[in-house]
């Protein structure tokens, strides 16, 4: 979302160093000297992917850099080499002068003047140039389209208002639910017609924040189910393999009351293929009940004006709580999908993943943060089980290639050793890679290790992140 005030002063970037990590690992350690993490024996949920937002022209800067520049830009981004290899990114469908409908037809029932110019790498603020180098570049298949809000025409008030038609909303105009849903799936429609068919569909943001300086649209449950009822059919008439999400709440605590809604109402639970909320007013720490659909977190940033790029202050903006933030939402929320929300941004106070100004980019600690899921969890994915204790936190994860992915952060101030046992997760004998960060390391990659009768010991330095590649 476009909280201005959600930004944060660019400073210099954390560096990666090895200096004084160099004897982390242990081998040959005897069974009972250390804890066993059992890694498998149960499966959890699918994994859809990581995501990041650069609506609000972010995107036209990233395509305004130069080749060298730019090319860097994306790969920390979206390459599974050396970046943060998200899968997913949310754009946000543009309401006012830049989007398919500037001006009012001047009736609901009116033949609405569509404008689309996609040999302008700037449509949608850039968004589609960079949907298109992600796919065609890097394999991204997975794009979320998301309203914050229609054109300001089809609703009675240009500030916080609500959708003219739906039940408790009454304008002068006419009842716009039915042009609404044909805008939406028009620039779907769009989009798929340059190469991008979105994978989601957004209507609406936070839709029970009364107060804000972003432009949304407030939607009651009721009203969301009403609306539902129109833009399903609308969309499924479309012939776009498209799912649409509601309803992008301000917290995880919001949204059980929209699933309810929907869930109650056979049209809109039809309509309906993933759930989604953001992190700001409620974490995700515990199951939705979805009935077996997708839930994303699917907006996440700093609450106020900060960059911190550090590892470990015991700061909001640090790697190490977002690390956390991941952990959790992954292990106790069972998300199917996490998503930071700028992954790049060139405002002076942000709150992104990697700063931007001039051309020079400079990565927080929370970064490679997310990075250390990131780039080693791919789509489709399934969480396994891990035992945790000992301050240490582990999620654990098998990809599609039979890989088995360990991501261990240890609360404790000092190293902590353990022994991690894979046989259940079908891997015996492999070898094992792994990354460190914390506040000298920036996902770097350590010396290998062998796994042996399906297991191996290795010591986590105090207060780091550690992803383990097992294959």
């Amino acid at each position: 979302m476009s909280r201005t005030a959600r930004r944060v002063r660019l400073v210099a970037a954390a560096t990666a160093s090895l200096a004084g990590i160099g004897s982390v690992f242990a081998f040959g350690t005897p069974a009972n000297a250390a804890p066993t993490v059992t890694v498998g024996g149960s499966s959890y949920q699918k994994i859809d992917g990581f995501g990041i937002s650069e609506s609000f022209n972010m995107a036209n800067a990233i395509r305004g850099l130069s080749g060298s520049a730019q090319k860097q830009a994306l790969d920390l981004l979206f390459n599974t080499s050396n970046g943060a290899g998200f899968s997913i990114i949310r754009n946000d469908i543009p309401s006012g002068s830049d989007s398919i409908e500037p001006s009012s037809p001047g009736s609901p029932s009116a033949t609405p003047h569509y404008v689309w110019n996609p040999s302008n790498g700037g449509t949608e603020d850039g968004q589609l140039w960079l949907a298109l180098q992600a796919k065609n570049n890097y394999g991204v298949t997975n794009f979320y389209n998301n309203a914050w809000t229609p054109p300001p025409y089809m609703t009675n008030s240009a500030d916080r208002g609500g959708l003219c038609g739906v039940p408790g909303v009454s304008c002068s105009s006419g009842d716009w639910r039915q042009a609404y849903a044909n805008y939406l799936v028009q620039d779907a429609k769009f989009w798929s017609s340059a190469g991008v068919t979105p994978s989601t569909l957004g209507f609406v943001n936070e839709p029970a924040t009364s107060t804000s300086s972003f432009g949304s649209m407030l939607f009651t449950q009721s009203q969301a189910v009403n609306f539902l009822g129109v833009l399903g059919p609308t969309l499924r008439s479309s012939g776009l393999s498209t799912k649409i999400t509601c309803c992008d709440t301000l917290g995880f605590n919001q949204l059980p009351s929209y699933v309810s809604a929907v869930e109650s109402n056979s049209a809109a639970n039809s309509a309906v293929g993933v759930f989604t909320s953001h992190g700001y007013a409620g974490a995700p720490t515990s199951p939705i009940n979805s009935a077996g659909r997708s839930v994303w977190e699917s907006e996440w940033s700093i609450n106020g004006n900060q960059w911190d790029g550090s590892w470990d202050d015991n700061g909001q903006a640090d790697g190490f709580n977002w690390a956390q933030n991941v952990f959790t939402s992954m292990t106790r929320g069972n998300d199917n999908a996490f998503f930071y929300f700028w992954g790049i941004s060139t405002t002076q106070h942000d709150s992104s993943l990697i700063g931007l100004k001039g051309s020079t980019l400079t990565a927080a600690k929370r970064y490679y943060a997310l990075a250390s899921y990131s780039r080693f969890v791919r789509p489709g994915a399934t969480r396994i089980s891990a035992t945790t204790g000992n301050g240490l936190d582990v999620a654990a994860f098998k990809n599609t290639d039979g890989s088995v992915i360990v991501v261990v952060l240890n609360t404790n101030s000092g190293s902590t050793s353990a022994t991690y046992a894979v046989s259940s997760a079908g891997l015996s004998s492999g070898t094992v890679t792994p990354y460190l960060t914390n506040s000298g390391s920036s996902l770097a990659q350590q010396s290998t290790l062998s796994l042996s009768s399906g297991s191996f010991t290795a010591t986590v330095p105090g207060r780091s992140l550690m992803t383990f590649r097992i294959h």
